[in-house]
């Protein structure tokens, strides 16, 4: 079982939990044991009993992990879309107990999101609100449409409710009018309120670089559009499925994966600024799972060459061989050069080793598997409750304590 909790730039439940297929030892099958209650009886309810905002509707994610309490101001898009999927799916998972009802949690949180973040007039939802639900930051930014995509269709899966799918479905057109790059290919990404394109680097821009197109917002309409393809076998969404994996494969992920990139012209042209160069080990093996995933729900044979390549290539250059856990960035086929360890860059190097155990186990995934499980267990899970820290040195020193929060830089 698979449960992400994405709760913004602090994804409060990242745990993949190995099935017995994987080696298919006693080991294994304790350590799936052993997450999946922590996961049950700690991480779920920490979330639910500190995000869900009673009085307002919606989360507000203010937890600085430290003596300092943190002060939420706002709600933004990304984690309240993660919020309701992350509950959406542990209500599908059985998670919920007596006092403790997911689905609900997920239902007041989409109810939230249809309210005060959706603009009746135009169409697409604001990127902030103020903890009341009034718009601060009224662009539409397509990385977060692409996550409320997300978000509706886990919700429709829990729930049954058809209007779910539905707001997704009418989300996804909108995009396809409003942001599809019909010349080019792909997606512009940022917007003002009633869709004209911000193409010049702007601080509005809240997430990449305006008039680029990234690789972090690609990879997650890519992820985004298989689960509604799977969902809704709409044909439309499926052209766009093929779309986004074939535009990621080509330039943002491509099978030598020291020549991945942050961010492209939008003629798909290469970016000479210095500020968008280098790699994301953690991008890079997400990536090559979420490849594999598309490629079977399109039911297409399955890329393990690429995805084998990717997941390598961090090993080599990115892994921790000695304590264990996945560096942050680096260049080319060289060595990390940002070393710090990340809470989203571990969870998605779980997610790929588990699926290269089940899919052809090899000692070295397995052993980077369970160097991985340690680390996290020493280093970046909190002891007292489970939950991850933000960011750890290469040591595993905390460097920044926080779980629960709006960040600034998104996964």
């Amino acid at each position: 079982m698979r449960l992400w909790l994405r709760a913004g730039a602090r994804l409060g439940v990242c745990l993949t939990v190995a099935a017995p297929a994987v080696g298919a030892t006693a080991e294994w099958t304790h350590y799936a044991r052993e997450i999946k209650e922590q996961l049950a009886h700690q991480i779920m309810p920490y979330w639910h009993d500190h995000t869900v905002d009673r009085l307002r509707g919606g989360y507000v994610l203010a937890d600085s992990g430290s003596a300092v309490p943190a002060v939420a101001s706002e709600k933004q898009l990304v984690t309240q879309a993660r919020m309701i999927w992350g509950f959406a799916h542990a209500h599908r998972k059985g998670l919920g107990d007596r006092n403790r009802d997911y689905l609900e949690a997920a239902r007041q949180g989409r109810e939230f999101l249809r309210r005060h973040f959706h603009d009746a007039e135009h169409g697409g939802y604001y990127w902030t609100t103020d903890l009341e639900g009034r718009a601060l930051n009224r662009n539409k930014i397509v990385y977060g449409q692409a996550f409320v995509i997300y978000g509706l269709v886990e919700y429709y899966r829990a729930s049954g409710e058809t209007a779910a799918l539905e707001e997704a479905l009418a989300l996804y057109h909108g995009l396809q009018q409003k942001a599809h790059d019909r010349k080019h290919g792909g997606w512009i990404e940022h917007f003002q309120a009633d869709w004209t394109p911000i193409l010049a680097p702007s601080p509005a821009a809240a997430v990449e670089v305006a008039g680029y197109k990234s690789a972090n917002t690609h990879l997650h309409l890519m992820e985004a559009f298989t689960e509604l393809y799977e969902t809704s076998r709409d044909a439309r969404v499926r052209q766009s499925l093929e779309e986004a994996l074939r535009l990621n494969r080509k330039y943002f992920y491509p099978p030598k994966p020291g020549r991945s990139c942050f961010h492209r012209r939008l003629d798909w042209s290469e970016v000479t600024d210095p500020a968008s160069a280098g790699l994301s080990y953690g991008h890079n093996v997400e990536f090559a799972w979420l490849m594999i995933r598309a490629q079977q729900v399109l039911g297409r044979k399955p890329a393990w060459t690429h995805f084998q390549a990717h997941l390598d290539h961090a090993l080599k250059f990115g892994y921790d061989s000695d304590q264990g856990g996945l560096y942050n960035r680096g260049f080319d086929d060289q060595p990390a050069t940002q070393r710090d360890k990340i809470w989203w860059v571990q969870a998605e190097m779980l997610a790929a080793l588990t699926d290269a155990m089940k899919h052809r186990p090899r000692p070295a995934y397995a052993e980077a598997l369970e160097s991985l499980l340690h680390f996290i267990r020493r280093h970046q899970a909190d002891d007292r409750d489970g939950v991850w820290f933000d960011t750890v040195g290469p040591d595993g020193t905390p460097k920044n304590r926080a779980k629960a929060h709006n960040p600034e830089n998104l996964s």
